[in-house]
């Protein structure tokens, strides 16, 4: 890719894509950031074409918004909304843990168990950056094991929009703990190749975390 000017190739377009939506997620770029053009053409070597594309199809996913002779920001969404799309998650997460239950092998076994195992470090830590960190990668093996394009794209989408609300859901007095056992819980019945189980319970934990985004919502209230 050739900074500056240059044609937007597709895969120019999904690495700027990729890139902002990770520096999201990572929390490198926060709600209501401003998100200059020169600025991701420069930090990720990218061309005009291929930002000003990737902003557009960030725009149509939710992600960003742009205004009129001021560019692009991160779009920050209300209580309601993060609701909403953990809602929508509990579905679309719950399908990919059943297809990962069947699909999964003996090492993405073994990576999960893992990953089980580094989540309980955290918690054991009271590492509260760290339990988001490694949260968010156990979501993001089952989806991946799970094969589904679709699904991933679309929790893409979802995960990246509400992504600040879980930093401070974790935040909440108990919340690690009861996180962990949830996950747990979830690695135990996609590694015990049960569909149904695993669906169920990565259901029930999304569930979970909307009582507590809810519970978020009334101490709000309250002050």
């Amino acid at each position: 890719m050739t900074a500056g000017g240059g044609t937007a190739t597709s895969e120019a377009v999904t690495v700027v894509v990729t890139a902002v939506r990770d520096g999201i997620m990572q929390g490198r770029f926060a709600p209501g950031q401003r998100l200059p053009e020169a600025d991701l053409v420069e930090l990720y070597d990218a061309s005009r074409g291929a930002v000003r594309a990737a902003l557009a199809q960030l725009e149509n996913e939710g992600i960003v918004e742009r205004e009129r002779n001021r560019g692009a920001r991160v779009r920050p969404i209300s209580l309601q909304e993060a609701v909403e799309i953990t809602e929508a998650r509990a579905v679309v997460e719950g399908l990919c843990a059943a297809k990962a239950a069947i699909r999964a092998t003996e090492e993405d076994r073994r990576a999960l168990r893992a990953l089980g195992a580094e989540l309980a470090a955290t918690v054991e830590n009271a590492d509260v950056l760290a339990y988001s960190r490694v949260n968010q990668h156990v979501h993001r093996a089952i989806r991946d094991i799970s094969g589904h394009d679709i699904a991933g794209r679309l929790l893409d989408r979802l995960r990246t929009q509400s992504v600040r609300y879980h930093y401070t859901i974790a935040l909440l007095p108990g919340r690690p703990t009861i996180g962990l056992q949830e996950h747990l819980q979830v690695i135990e019945a996609v590694c015990a190749t049960d569909p149904d189980a695993a669906e169920q319970t990565m259901r029930a934990h999304l569930e979970s975390v909307v009582e507590a985004l809810e519970q978020l919502d009334a101490n709000l209230h309250r002050w």
